[in-house]
């Protein structure tokens, strides 16, 4: 896997992560839809390009291209869903929470493929951008969809240390 090999060239410093990507492609707790969906997307929203072009081409291997679009489409909508809400939940002014978004979101109705993993997606992507209405919205969405807590944790596991390579990366670029 491109990713694992890109994480095991990282500094020694960063050898967990190197232990933690590594172990994490090999979780069995996602399906391969999940799992390489929500690594696309994590490393589609850390916007660091060597890490994306790692996680497109093992995605490629196993994800079909509806998967791949979807996991592209969330990371590209939860970068503005985030924002907007962060902003809603953290304003002191309530008055912000009841008034329409006004934002074109079709892809969270309409993602061309399962709707439980696409949630996934997004909810990875939400906890990489600090958006705890977000989280809290998806995760409530994944339960109503029979998604287990062991599912939501092993993606948000993942995202994590997607986030940590990229932000590793850039460090030491």
């Amino acid at each position: 896997m491109q990713v694992v090999e890109l994480a095991r060239a990282l500094p020694d410093f960063a050898k967990d992560l190197r232990l933690n990507m590594s172990l994490l492609m090999n979780e069995t707790v996602l399906s391969d839809q999940q799992k390489l969906g929500t690594l696309l997307a994590c490393a589609h929203a850390t916007g660091v390009r060597p890490l994306i072009a790692a996680a497109e081409a093992d995605a490629a291997a196993l994800l079909s291209p509806e998967a791949m679009n979807a996991a592209r489409a969330a990371a590209a909508i939860m970068a503005m869903n985030n924002v907007y809400y962060r902003f809603t939940h953290l304003a002191s002014n309530p008055q912000y929470r009841t008034l329409p978004a006004r934002l074109r979101m079709n892809v969270i109705g309409a993602p061309g493929i399962d709707k439980a993993d696409f949630e996934l997606f997004s909810l990875a992507v939400s906890a990489i951008n600090g958006c705890g209405a977000c989280i809290d919205s998806h995760e409530k969405v994944l339960v109503q969809h029979g998604v287990t807590p062991e599912v939501v944790q092993a993606a948000v596991r993942l995202a994590s240390v997607v986030a940590a390579v990229g932000a590793t990366l850039r460090a030491t670029a």
